[in-house]
Formats: structure tokens, sequence, C-alpha cells
């Protein structure tokens, strides 16, 4: 107490625990972004797999490997919910960005008649990146939330 006046709240803790999140949520983001990358030219390119089932392939995949890394690393320190929970919350914002993902895929292909890996590879990352924004979002608030106070 500072002259009868409690004392100032501690913000620098929150903005460690927010960049210990970030940092957690990019290190296994990167993971997934390569792999996803890895695994949709497999499947498109070299597994003549259509671009569209290609993407859902790849993101299937990366959306389990995210769910253990995220629930062991970046929200670790987060309260834990029951895994049958945390997963289908997990999957249903997976899924929607999913189809977010899909959509930009599908647009630039059948859409815009593209064909080129490349071009379909660029619609990918950036189907991953519109992604990553809601998924950060919604993982924080809902898949892997905060202790409400009692």
């Amino acid at each position: 107490m500072r002259d009868g006046r409690a004392p100032l709240p501690r913000r620098t803790g929150t903005w460690r625990r927010l960049l210990r999140e970030v940092s957690g949520f990019g290190l296994v983001g990167g993971v997934c972004f390569v792999l996803d990358l890895a695994l949709f030219q497999l499947f498109y390119v070299h597994g003549g797999v259509s671009p569209v089932a290609a993407k859902a392939l790849a993101t299937l995949v990366t959306t389990g490997v995210a769910f253990v890394g995220h629930r062991s690393l970046t929200y670790r320190r987060r309260p834990r919910t029951s895994v049958r929970r945390g997963s289908l919350l997990f999957g249903l914002v997976n899924g929607t960005t999913l189809l977010l993902g899909l959509g930009i895929i599908a647009l630039v292909r059948y859409g815009l008649g593209q064909e080129d890996a490349l071009v379909l590879q660029a619609a990918n990352v950036a189907a991953i990146a519109t992604g990553t924004v809601v998924r950060f979002v919604a993982y924080r608030r809902w898949v892997f939330p905060e202790a409400t106070p009692a």
C-alpha cells in the first residue's frame, strides 16, 4: 500500500502471458503451416488429388497435430477443460476455418480457372493466414478459456 491506497495492479503479467501464448501459438502454427504446405503439395501434385480434397486432407492431419500442440504447449498454463469439450470446440473452430480455406481454394481453382500448383499454393497460404487470425481469437476465448473468477 502506498499512502493508504491499494497497490497498483500488475499488468506486466498479462502482457507476459499474452507474449507466451502468441509465441506458443506461432511455434505450433509454424510446424502445422509447414506440414500443411507439404501435405497439400504431396496430395495435389504427387497424389493427383483435387486441390480442394488435398486441402481438406492436409487440414485434417494438421488439426490433430495443432490440438495436441496447443493443449500441451500454447495454453498449458490455462485451466484444463475435458478433452471431449476441448476437442469438440477445437473441431468446430477448425471446421469453420477449413470451410473458409476450401472456399478460397475452390474460388481460385474453379472460379478463376487456375490450375498451376504455385498459384494454388499461394491461395492455400492466404487461406491459412486468414484462418490463423480466426483460430487465435477463438482458441483464447472458447477452446482454452481462462479461469473465471469465483
